[in-house]
């Protein structure tokens, strides 16, 4: 029996191990519906705007360490999200948005059909690491594929995929299954060597802990217990080291007495962060 291109990726969805995605319920967002009904293993949590769920499925993300997923009406469902997908692009959380879009034989007409913006993947694109529409039901494997592969292999950031509402009631074709997430990058034997040997050399060493040690949080704190190195953290990175603890310095990054601290360090650690402003 033959199932919607919306609900084949639902279906797709639960293979990539998502059990929940957040969203309004639209009149572009049927076939999604359908595949979210009774029997399904991935359940959806009704927000009050696109908006609200954009920040829920990031919250999700940061609190499960699984990416959070937004299913979304085309336009203005798009537009609301775009503010939480410019937070998850800043912090390098894993959420993906999953939206309808125009008809495929109503793009670029301009007949101002319900929802229409002329290039819907143009307002996201500056907000994620890639935004694409698909054009056929063989696109969404592939698509999705891209999406969760680079959030395990590479810096996760948000991405989008837009499925034109026709699309959608299409039947998909043939079986989907997820491709296995490539291996998360890692740095070279030596480097870690060279890095371990400048740690136990040095005699003031500090810690800065960004969002990205948040996973790494326990190794993390051993090796400042061995070392007696304080950590001081950027607002992403609270929580990476318990503020109470001895060594804890807190986000402290703007004061002068930490920044005092820094300069004297011998050897300094920065882990997870981007070292911005």
């Amino acid at each position: 029996m033959s199932i919607s291109t919306g609900e084949a990726t639902i279906r797709l969805l639960a293979e990539y191990g998502v059990d929940t995605v957040f969203g309004i319920p639209g009149v572009h967002t049927l076939e999604f519906c359908r595949g979210l009904g009774a029997g399904s293993a991935v359940r959806h949590i009704q927000c009050r705007s696109e908006m609200g769920a954009g920040l829920a499925a990031d919250g999700y993300a940061r609190a499960s360490g699984r990416p959070g997923v937004v299913l979304t009406i085309s336009g203005p469902g798009v537009t609301n999200a775009a503010t939480p997908l410019g937070v998850s692009w800043n912090d390098s959380v894993p959420v993906l948005l999953i939206s309808a879009d125009t008809a495929r034989g109503a793009q670029g007409k301009g007949w101002g059909v319900l929802h229409e913006v002329s290039d819907l993947c143009a307002v996201t694109r500056p907000l994620t690491a890639f935004s694409a529409r698909a054009m056929r039901s063989a696109d969404l494997p592939e698509l999705l594929a891209r999406a969760f592969g680079g959030f395990g292999a590479a810096r996760p950031r948000p991405a989008h995929v837009a499925i034109p509402v026709d699309l959608l009631e299409e039947a998909a074709d043939g079986g989907w299954s997820a491709v296995p997430a490539p291996s998360r990058p890692q740095p070279a034997p030596e480097a870690i060597a060279e890095a371990a040997a400048r740690l136990e050399a040095a005699r003031r060493p500090v810690i800065i802990a960004g969002g990205g040690a948040v996973d790494g949080a326990a190794a993390l704190r051993t090796l400042a217990e061995r070392l007696g190195a304080p950590i001081v953290t950027t607002s992403a990175g609270k929580g990476v080291l318990a503020e109470d603890h001895p060594l804890s310095l807190g986000a402290t990054l703007c004061r002068p007495e930490t920044r005092a601290l820094l300069a004297e360090a011998d050897c300094l650690l920065a882990a997870g962060t981007e070292l911005s402003e």
